[in-house]
């Protein structure tokens, strides 16, 4: 029976993440808080998770010529350095640390979305 509660959970995240608001912020809170999950293996399944999906994404892109590749390399290897360092230091904090730290990304990107609301308004 817990199949199909990660099989729901994973649908709704990816069918959120494919209209633009991203899976992650469904997903991780679904499987922590309704699931039962630890919060270093739920971040860890969100970005395993998407892998195959950037891939795909950066495909059709290219595919549909959308892809700029000029000054790729200045984004892509400080992202790389970058995510693989958080990694890294995710692996040393204690579960309720993430928790927290995910918690604030959650609430500074719900202001930046509502700011941008308001004055998308004005």
């Amino acid at each position: 029976m817990s199949f199909i509660y990660f099989l729901t959970a994973g649908f709704f995240s990816g069918l959120l993440g494919g209209m633009g608001m991203g899976g992650g912020t469904i997903l991780i809170p679904a499987l922590t808080i309704f699931l039962g999950v630890e919060q270093h293996v739920a971040q860890a399944t969100n970005l395993i998770a998407f892998l195959p999906m950037a891939l795909f994404t950066l495909n059709v892109h290219r595919k549909n010529g959308l892809l700029k590749t000029k000054g790729l390399a200045v984004i892509v290897v400080p992202a790389l350095i970058s995510s693989v360092l958080a990694g890294f230091l995710a692996v040393l904090l204690p579960s309720f640390v993430l928790k927290k730290l995910f918690g604030a990304f959650l609430v500074g990107l719900s202001v930046k979305l509502l700011l941008q609301t308001v004055s998308s308004l004005k």
